[in-house]
């Protein structure tokens, strides 16, 4: 690959960002909040941007002459709050640990000294169902533990594992609602899901939830989970099922009648930054505005075909540029190794480039929060020649990539992509840079 092909990659990427940037999009939306001078409001801010969230709305809110009463920050790393009322917290991600239990619990603590007259601030963002995760009170918190373990591998989609996630959990399907309720409440999420249903994003704590339990224990059973997860899980689930105990709160519920929701920014956005950026380094420009979703191996296969579809076709001395965004997923089958779906499918591109053996071809898959799966690469960089180096350095790259050892791999050649944390997080983008 030269190093124009991969700076092009890395500039479109960046733009793409910077264009979901989580604190304009968020003072934008809060700066729309009609606010009685010096009311006392509540910000709680969660998920991967919830730092750059919570900046943004106290900074619009002080403007404002709010009076930030409290609150609670949890992120995946910690940063000094805005403001010494606020906590701020580290939760545990992507599978909820000690530190979230703990976050989930201090929540509570923090929404029970609110007044009815207060206004609050919601701040959603990807990673919020395992950040602020904890079990049904009288359940157990490993049992959470090990149920987001067992859906991360299942092959399921986002909005399926969310609408599981969210039924088990303490905050999810609704229930910050009911706990913030009747004060005035305006929830802004920053999408990580295909569709951008907020119902679904962060386990959808501010809103009605659309499923019922027979829809989980459908999914469930789909995945051949149902028998995995714990007996009280199970029987809640069937309880609920029955009726013998309550739905998740449903849109009737009144208090909702309190809450405002709104998606402030989406993998749209994104694309559209992308687009824009790959047109002013010069490049011809198509976007492909259905997401990419399904099994991460397919994918990559998919995307290549039509990198090399263009390739065929490409006139002498043009670039193109292809944007697409999406999240795909992995049926790990209990594998458990450093990796994601943004490498696996990195991995799975580089093995369709090395078949074809047509040069001329660069492409990036990455998640826009800068890490992918348990490790601190956001993805991975390839090309035609990156299949072949890994064979080179002794590794089975077939071997790699069926074992979902995309990590191990990549980095045996350089090929990984390290942005650090970028502040936002609306799903992942795959790019192709295609020369004639």
């Amino acid at each position: 690959m030269t190093a124009d092909s991969r700076q092009l990659l890395i500039d479109v990427y960046c733009a793409a960002v910077a264009g979901a940037n989580a604190e304009s999009l968020t003072a934008t939306a809060v700066a729309k909040i009609p606010l009685e001078r010096r009311r006392r409001v509540w910000v709680f801010a969660f998920g991967k941007a919830a730092h750059s969230m919570a900046v943004a709305a106290v900074t619009t809110l002080q403007r404002g002459l709010g009076e930030i009463a409290g609150g609670v920050i949890v992120a995946p790393e910690y940063q000094r709050p805005p403001v010494g009322t606020l906590h701020s917290l580290v939760g545990d991600h992507p599978l909820p640990g000690r530190r979230s239990f703990a976050a989930a619990a201090r929540i509570l603590e923090v929404m029970k000294l609110k007044r009815g007259a207060d206004l609050g601030v919601v701040l959603i963002s990807g990673g919020t169902s395992s950040l602020i995760g904890a079990p049904l009170k009288g359940m157990k918190d490993e049992d959470l533990t090990h149920l987001y373990e067992l859906l991360l591998g299942s092959g399921l989609d986002i909005h399926e594992m969310n609408a599981i996630r969210k039924r088990l959990s303490f905050w999810g399907g609704g229930r910050m609602a009911l706990a913030l309720a009747p004060a005035r409440t305006h929830c802004f999420a920053l999408s990580d899901v295909p569709g951008d249903d907020i119902a679904s994003i962060g386990s959808g704590p501010c809103v009605p939830d659309p499923t019922l339990a027979r829809d989980v224990v459908s999914s469930l059973e789909r995945a051949a989970l149902f028998g995995k997860i714990a007996p009280s899980f199970r029987q809640y689930l069937l309880d609920a099922q029955r009726g013998v105990i309550p739905e998740t709160p449903k849109e009737s519920h009144p208090a909702f009648a309190h809450m405002t929701s709104a998606v402030i920014g989406t993998n749209a956005t994104a694309l559209g930054a992308a687009a824009a950026a790959a047109r002013r380094l010069g490049m011809h420009v198509v976007v492909d505005e259905r997401p990419v979703v399904g099994d991460a191996t397919a994918a990559g296969v998919r995307l290549v075909q039509q990198l090399q579809h263009a390739r065929a076709r490409a006139e002498a001395g043009s670039t193109q540029c292809f944007i697409w965004g999406g999240e795909t997923t992995l049926a790990l089958g209990g594998a458990s190794v450093p990796g994601g779906r943004c490498q696996h499918l990195a991995l799975s591109a580089a093995r369709a480039l090395a078949a074809s053996s047509v040069d001329g071809i660069s492409f990036i898959a990455a998640g826009t929060d800068g890490r992918d799966g348990t490790t601190d690469a956001a993805g991975a960089i390839v090309d035609s020649s990156t299949w072949r180096e890994i064979a080179a350095t002794g590794r089975n790259p077939d071997a790699l990539l069926n074992g979902f050892e995309s990590n191990a791999a990549l980095a045996s050649v350089n090929a990984l992509f390290r942005p650090g944390a970028t502040g936002t997080n609306v799903m992942d983008l795959m790019i192709g840079i295609v020369k004639g």
